[in-house]
């Protein structure tokens, strides 16, 4: 270490020495000890001067000279300390004053101005700057009253913080949490260090997202439907969140946290109406669906021309109409959390095959080509075969409603990693970048295909969330005038056998974690 931080050492230790410690004690204790000094040097030379006078005869000690020469001598000594001590100990004073006034202490000392010419000729500037750092400059000494008002004011803002619904949360460089309001979810690890308790799914989170600023001064990221995470507050709640980052601040990076549970988690009410109407709808169509059987297959022989096609079409109808109300109990049970799909051993070829026969109607009665080309040799794969054949049936339907007339529609499979493939081909209409990002939110339609073809907009948002809940993605890629390929994928299931058998083939042990797959789909996300 340099000798300068000894000195300064010492010197903290003499004001801790002093008798009442404070920077005023320690000046006068300086200044008594120059003038100390300068007294016992002025008594030494007169003693010095007048032994000389005796010794060399000069004088003796009777005389009335020597005796004046010592006054004049001692005199002289008293004006030099007069006049010396303020010189000697003028830079000491400044020093101490910028300390006063740096640590608030009242004196009446005047804090030097460490550009002033003097300070900048002796060197003392770099001394007063540097005891001026770490700190903003003040024209008046903190005061008891000062501290009272800021103390009062921050209790203020904090009062204020901790009674709106938004969170505010301050992180400093390291994205250490320096403080949080009440209304900010926040939880705490095992060794009690906050952590910031949201679950942001697909997304980038934040911790990610400052450690990519590198060396941007600032910079602001918004998510949205950011919901909380399960594992640590028992009653989700969703947030909108901001996050704004300035490079150097003392709380570098400002986290806001609005509260939109309410908009977007579902009422418990709405929810209950929605799945009465569809349950009392589902009756009717399913007896509608009965007869159009019975016809089917007791007069279809008797029908000719226009009229077997109407039945076909009659029967397609119906299907669909089943099928829509079956995705509106299925959106009823996934936003209430109502859902637990039970997987087991299946092969993708006889999934497909429980649904051929309608696939193929659907596809031939809207004049459109459907080929399958589904190896019997893939391995077996974790599913719900009722969910999975939805999956692809509404893939398939979409594929024929965004089509042209004579078009073709592929369904293959391959095996990729641990899981099976699957994809659906068109040569349709597909679609622009803008409208891919958005497809599987719920209730989400392009303007295009509300133009184009009736649907509800819950099709696709179903097939993630079944697709998702099995611990497989959904995916698409799609070309304007070209067509589209959707495909997701499905556990092969000797990769998640002991999983399965862990929890009585419940689909729980797939997901991450998070607290269950309904995390995980596209009603939370913009």
């Amino acid at each position: 270490m340099d000798s300068s931080y000894y000195q300064r050492g010492e010197c903290f230790v003499a004001i801790k020495r002093s008798r009442s410690g404070s920077i005023n004690s320690f000046r006068q204790y300086h200044r008594a000890k120059v003038a100390s000094f300068i007294i016992v040097s002025q008594i030494a030379t007169t003693i010095g001067i007048g032994g000389v006078l005796l010794l060399t005869g000069i004088t003796d000690y009777l005389s009335p000279y020597f005796w004046l020469t010592i006054v004049l001598l001692f005199c002289f000594g008293i004006s030099t300390l007069i006049v010396l001590l303020p010189i000697v100990t003028a830079p000491i004073d400044d020093v101490l004053a910028a300390l006063a006034h740096k640590i608030g202490e009242p004196t009446k000392l005047v804090p030097p101005n460490p550009n002033a010419k003097d300070n900048r000729k002796t060197g003392l500037k770099d001394i007063l700057q540097a005891i001026y750092a770490d700190s903003p400059a003040k024209d008046i000494p903190a005061t008891k009253k000062d501290e009272d008002d800021s103390a009062s004011r921050t209790a203020i803002l904090t009062e204020a913080l901790n009674h709106t619904s938004c969170g505010v949360i301050l992180l400093d460089s390291d994205k250490h949490i320096l403080s949080a309001n009440k209304a900010a979810p926040i939880g705490r690890n095992q060794d009690g260090t906050p952590f910031i308790a949201l679950d942001f799914i697909d997304d980038i989170d934040i911790t990610t997202w400052l450690d990519e600023q590198g060396d941007s001064i600032s910079a602001e990221y918004r998510w949205q439907r950011v919901p909380t995470n399960p594992s640590v507050i028992k009653h989700q709640r969703f947030f909108d969140v901001i996050a704004s980052y300035n490079k150097g601040a003392t709380a570098e990076t400002v986290v806001i946290l609005v509260d939109q549970s309410a908009r977007y988690n579902p009422e418990e009410e709405d929810l209950n109406f929605i799945a009465f109407a569809a349950h009392e709808l589902r009756g009717p169509i399913t007896i509608i669906r009965g007869y159009l059987d019975i016809l089917d297959s007791e007069l279809a022989d008797r029908f000719e021309g226009d009229e077997s096609e109407l039945l076909e079409r009659l029967i397609v109808s119906a299907n669909r109409l089943s099928g829509y109300i079956n995705n509106i109990l299925n959106v009823a049970r996934f936003d209430r959390h109502h859902l637990n799909i039970t997987l087991l051993e299946d092969t993708v070829s006889g999934i497909y095959a429980s649904i051929a026969d309608d696939m193929q109607m659907r596809a031939k009665t809207q004049h459109r080509l459907l080929t399958v080309t589904i190896p019997d040799d893939l391995p077996t794969v974790a599913a719900d075969r009722s969910s999975i054949s939805e999956v692809i049936s509404n893939l398939i339907d979409n594929a024929i409603k965004y089509s042209f007339e004579g078009g073709v529609i592929t369904v293959s499979a391959q095996v990729k990693g641990d899981f099976v493939e699957i994809s659906i081909t068109d040569n349709g209409i597909g679609m622009p970048a803008s409208v891919v990002k958005n497809l599987f939110r719920k209730f989400y339609r392009s303007h295009r295909s509300r133009e184009a073809v009736a649907g509800t907009g819950i099709g696709l948002y179903i097939c993630k969330a079944f697709v998702e809940s099995h611990g497989g993605n959904i995916s698409v890629v799609s070309q304007e005038n070209e067509g589209s390929t959707f495909t997701f994928t499905l556990p092969i299931y000797a990769t998640v056998a002991d999983k399965l058998l862990e929890s009585d083939q419940l689909n729980q042990g797939l997901i991450r974690q998070g607290g269950g797959w309904i995390k995980n789909h596209a009603m939370y996300r913009r």
